[in-house]
């Protein structure tokens, strides 16, 4: 049986609270038209402070794409083997366990992906399969979670390691003044995840069931536009309201399983902004409390992109009030409009966790 083991996190050092957001909203763009109207969407957006890999200055001095390209590879070669080293100790694993390494980033871009450069420093194994995931946006850590665990059933003795790094500061335009833009600009912070899926062992969330929904005609609603300057992110005024569709898909995955997603133990969803929590909830017809992980993510780091499902999870790990057996919900949703969706429970066997 595939496991989903304890995540290990990791946040920059420089921080910028809403208030700073704010003020920098009303220096940057004192002229702006709908300058109120983006004000008060900051303010609720229930982002409280946000991580970044850079100063703020730094990041809004924009030196370029090749120079940002340069920065991504630098931070996350930094950054990223203290989350995997720390994922891989709290599954009880070593790097030469591991048969696979899915790695998922949309906000910078390499190639070889990174997974080549971990496997040569880290000491996995020559033959560590390799699957990054650049396109996915903030569905991409419920699809890793999934890929995981295609591959555990398709190898049930194998073991996965998950890794998510985004620099969304990286993607800060200084042109890109539309309100949905701007918008952005006071939501998303900088974070890595990991968290390793055993094939057997391991104490965490058991998969039992996975699934996928693209709502049609949507894929223009969340985007990059792909520029000399970097990526531009796009995100049209519909997507608030994308859980109304997006709820009988969990449902759908739920029934197949003989489950009510309206009655399960816990639930770890992609914080993208309070209004998806909110409608969630309300579609489910589950409790606001339901959501505590996804909205203390959202609180303390803002969205983290496709980072956001593994923190939350940690939380939840974190909360030690998960109970053997306990039926619960993951997903992530992103640019397609697409949704990663799983199904598990709660297991604490022998191993790590």
């Amino acid at each position: 049986m595939a496991v989903l083991c304890k995540p290990a996190i990791a946040v920059p050092e420089y921080i910028i609270t809403r208030d700073d957001t704010l003020e920098l909203a009303r220096q940057l763009h004192s002229g702006h038209t709908q300058l109120n109207l983006v004000l008060r969407l900051i303010e609720h957006t229930g982002v409280v402070r946000r991580h970044l890999i850079q100063p703020i200055d730094k990041v809004l001095e924009h030196p370029g794409f090749d120079a940002r390209s340069a920065i991504y590879e630098e931070e996350s070669k930094a950054r990223v083997p203290d989350v995997v080293r720390r994922a891989l100790d709290q599954a009880e694993l070593e790097p030469r366990d591991i048969d696979l390494i899915i790695y998922v980033s949309c906000t910078g871009f390499m190639m070889p992906a990174l997974t080549a450069w971990l496997i040569n420093t880290l000491g996995f194994r020559s033959d560590t399969r390799q699957m990054p995931i650049a396109q996915l946006g903030c569905a991409a850590g419920g699809a890793a979670i999934n890929r995981a665990h295609d591959f555990c059933r398709a190898y049930p003795d194998s073991n996965v390691l998950l890794v998510a790094c985004e620099f969304c500061s990286l993607c800060y335009q200084p042109t890109d003044i539309g309100v949905g833009s701007l918008l952005s600009n006071g939501l998303f912070g900088d974070a890595v995840a990991a968290a390793v899926m055993r094939g057997k062992g391991g104490s965490g969330v058991h998969l039992e069931r996975n699934a996928s929904y693209l709502i049609p005609h949507t894929e223009d609603w969340i985007s990059y536009a792909v520029r000399s300057s970097g990526f531009h992110f796009q995100l049209d005024k519909r997507v608030p309201g994308t859980m109304e569709p997006l709820a009988p898909a969990l449902r759908a995955l739920a029934e197949e399983h003989r489950w009510d997603a309206g009655n399960l133990d816990f639930y770890i969803v992609h914080a993208g902004g309070p209004r998806i929590l909110d409608d969630l909830s309300r579609f489910l017809g589950v409790p606001h409390e339901a959501f505590r992980f996804s909205r203390a993510t959202l609180t303390e780091y803002g969205n983290i992109a496709s980072a956001v499902v593994l923190d939350a999870l940690a939380r939840m790990f974190d909360e030690h009030s998960t109970q053997d057996g306990q039926r619960g919900l993951m997903a992530g949703f992103g640019p397609g409009i697409t949704a990663e969706m799983s199904l598990g429970t709660w297991e604490s066997g022998a191993g790590g966790g």
